[in-house]
């Protein structure tokens, strides 16, 4: 008992709060609150200001830029020295046969992809923010490359046809001249792209990322690697096929692929098809027992040393025609200027490689400081990038990015800082300054078939159509616009259609919003859908409106509908029906006073001589009822009792918490609804606007004339309070007591 009357005497106080409670709208709280003063600097002062150094600041500059220095001095030898070791060493196992098969990809010598796997990799130490990443070739950027100097510098453009058997020495030539031209242009779309990541860097542009959804960047990189898939045919199948790029080159290498289906190398189809066989089994062993290996069998660089070595013991290139690596020069090559001539024909690939590297790269990064506890910087993400492509370009190096088969077993061996990815280039450096000529036997087909191993987590992406289409459908059909378009169109303008279709989606998403009644829930201040809640009631009289859309021009006219249709009060319906049934009225008078004119006078004489009158139809029905016959005109009281009453609502709150922005249409309908709603008697006000949304109406003259300040309120339960007090609505349960200011407030 006692604890029901502690109870009761809670719910007292909590009620007689709500009921001293003052309504605050906004003219109550412009009398309350003072803006503090700012005085605006001038442009001048601010560039003055920006340029202005410090010691301190100059500092903070140079270890933003260069991370390396605030985390080196710091560095725990003992604690992480020996895991960077070991992750060093097993991604750059990894870095080695991925770099020559990525070549492949990019139309390029293989000795190319192990420049590009060593340079930008050490660079990225001294600039990347991420600890674990690791930076070098990757097949979706790899094919991009490819796809550009394929288009530059056709076969076609070196007298190089199709054919499966020749070995004469004007043919080599061509291939060295058609390989060297690809190579330039590899190397100029590297530089310019570089140049534009670490201009976005500098111009703090990292927030372009954000416009490549996770859909998106699935969808892309699962077209990427069917790509990526259908250009390796010919390597696995031993065939010598034309290369296509752009607009339905997938179907284009498809049919050029099976159309010589008949000249299989069999000798390189075994050894392709072997390799995948133990590729394979590598890695499912390597899933299956990770927690017990100490770290993952290299798999891929032990298939390229025994696949090496039986092709330099059975002199496969000769013996079976199989197709080699070839000529691995030995030593770094000296800088040289890229070819910036081709900068123009190349500068649209070279803006679509520098946003897909970015995100890439900081998409596996943020993954990797979230579950290690520590932030990154996207803006320096752009500048660590663009350093690594730009200075790379010069040393004859392919755009690279994060790969996220080595960012994982660098992750997962131990590594704890890039000084892992340092080892790992240094590995590379070796080779290619000492023992690289000994994988010039190395089958081709190997690098085929490594590259095609390692498209697997990127097909298992096809699962994501079931995922979305159970939570959402919108970002299921960017997933397969961006998949279909990159498939048909190439992945250049693929992405930018998959783009564009995104921007759509985000128009659409406002422009059909959801629209909502909301009531109350008893006994508290909080308002929800009523359709969505059974324990949900709405006021007598009062309707709360919310969509959950910004007000602009795009869906203005569709959020004026939706509030009448939900509401179910169409000013323009009220004031029709209003119209008419005036007009009906007065017809009916018009035709009682006919009557009247006509009435038949009966004059009797009594005995006093006098003259009587008489009307016959005295009362004439009307509409079932009697008109009275004095009646002169049509008074508003008449009216009211011939009419039916249109609608009961009384009151039209219009909840803004979700709008974001309102633009001049949207304040202009906005308007035209308080007035249209006002001419049939129902009052319209506004509640829960956001601070910039106060400052967009404001700078619009939403409030002048007609629209004053009290029309808005600082929440919608102030506005519910206010519509009853307006109406003299008297409470008549607790729950009613508990939620509004009633006639016994006003009497105290």
């Amino acid at each position: 008992m006692e604890r029901v009357q502690e109870h009761e005497e809670c719910l007292v106080q909590t009620q007689m709060y709500w009921v001293e409670r003052p309504v605050y709208n906004e003219e109550f709280l412009q009398g309350q609150l003072h803006k503090k003063e700012k005085t605006p600097q001038p442009l001048s002062q601010k560039i003055a200001h920006s340029c202005r150094c410090s010691s301190k600041k100059a500092k903070s500059h140079l270890y933003s830029f260069l991370p390396i220095l605030k985390w080196l001095p710091r560095y725990p030898v003992k604690a992480y020295l020996l895991g960077d070791i070991v992750s060093g060493i097993s991604t750059g196992v990894m870095q080695l046969p991925q770099g020559l098969a990525y070549a492949l990809l990019a139309a390029v010598p293989p000795v190319f992809g192990l420049y590009s796997s060593f340079y930008p990799v050490f660079l990225y130490t001294f600039f990347g923010t991420s600890r674990h990443i690791s930076i070098g070739t990757f097949a979706v950027i790899s094919l991009m490359i490819g796809g550009v100097a394929v288009r530059e510098a056709p076969d076609e453009m070196f007298n190089i046809m199709e054919s499966n058997s020749t070995n004469s020495t004007d043919l080599l030539e061509n291939y060295k001249a058609r390989d060297a031209m690809r190579v330039k242009v590899a190397v100029a779309v590297t530089l310019l792209s570089g140049m534009i990541q670490l201009s976005l860097g500098l111009l703090r542009f990292g927030f372009v990322a954000i416009y490549l959804t996770e859909p998106l960047v699935r969808g892309f990189t699962t077209a990427a690697a069917v790509h990526v898939f259908t250009s390796q045919l010919k390597y696995l199948l031993g065939i010598k096929t034309k290369r296509y790029s752009g607009a339905l080159s997938v179907l284009y290498s498809l049919i050029a692929v099976f159309s010589n289906i008949t000249k299989t190398n069999i000798a390189t189809l075994v050894v392709g098809l072997t390799c995948i066989v133990l590729l394979l089994s590598g890695k499912e062993i390597n899933d299956r027992f990770k927690k017990k290996l100490p770290v993952p069998i290299p798999m891929e660089i032990i298939v390229v040393i025994i696949a090496t070595g039986v092709s330099a013991g059975m002199n496969l290139s000769n013996t079976y025609e199989v197709d080699i690596v070839g000529d691995i020069p030995k030593g770094l090559l000296a800088p040289k200027v890229p070819d910036i001539n081709l900068i123009p024909a190349v500068f649209v690939d070279a803006l679509a490689i520098a946003i897909v590297g970015f995100s890439m790269a900081v998409s596996m990064a943020k993954i990797f400081a979230l579950k290690h506890g520590y932030t990154i910087d996207g803006n320096q993400e752009l500048i660590a990038l663009g350093i690594c492509n730009s200075a790379g370009s010069f040393f004859q190096t392919f755009s690279i990015t994060c790969s996220m088969s080595r960012s994982l077993v660098q992750e997962s061996t131990g590594g704890k800082t890039q000084i892992a990815g340092t080892l790992s280039s240094i590995m590379v450096l070796l080779v290619i300054v000492a023992i690289g000529y000994l994988f010039e036997p190395l089958p081709q087909t190997v690098l085929a078939a490594i590259v095609m191993v390692n498209l697997k987590g990127m097909f298992k992406q096809f699962g994501d159509i079931t995922h979305f289409w159970r939570t959402s459908k919108i970002e299921l059909a960017i997933w397969i616009v961006a998949f279909v378009a990159s498939v048909l169109l190439g992945l250049d303008y693929g992405l930018l259609t998959a783009v564009a279709f995104a921007m759509i989606t985000v128009i659409y998403r406002t422009q059909s919003p959801q629209y909502r009644i909301l009531g109350q829930i008893p006994n508290t201040d909080i308002y929800c859908d009523v359709e969505e809640y059974e324990e949900v009631k709405e006021y007598p009289g009062i309707k709360i409106f919310q969509a959950n859309a910004s007000l602009y021009f795009a869906n203005s006219e569709l959020y004026a509908s939706a509030l009448k249709k939900k509401t179910g009060v169409d000013p323009c319906a009220v004031l029709a029906t209003k119209k008419k049934a005036q007009k009906r009225h007065a017809k009916e008078l018009k035709q009682t006073n006919e009557h009247r004119k006509k009435a038949v006078l009966k004059l009797t004489n009594d005995m006093e001589t006098s003259v009587k009158h008489e009307v016959i139809n005295d009362e004439l029905p009307l509409n079932g009822k009697s008109a009275d016959v004095n009646a002169q005109g049509t008074s508003p009281d008449e009216l009211e009792h011939f009419m039916e009453p249109v609608t009961n609502v009384h009151c039209i709150i219009l909840d803004l918490t979700p709008v974001n922005f309102v633009d001049s249409v949207g304040a202009k309908m906005l308007k035209s609804v308080i007035k249209e709603y006002e001419e049939v008697g129902v009052f319209v006000c506004i509640a829960s606007c956001s601070g910039p949304v106060m400052d967009d109406l404001t700078r619009l003259n939403f409030f002048e004339k007609s629209t004053t300040r009290d029309l808005l309120f600082h929440s919608v339960h102030d506005a519910v309070l206010s519509c009853q007090l307006k109406v003299g609505s008297v409470p008549q349960t607790a729950s009613d007591l508990f939620v509004s200011t009633s006639e016994s407030h006003m009497e105290n």
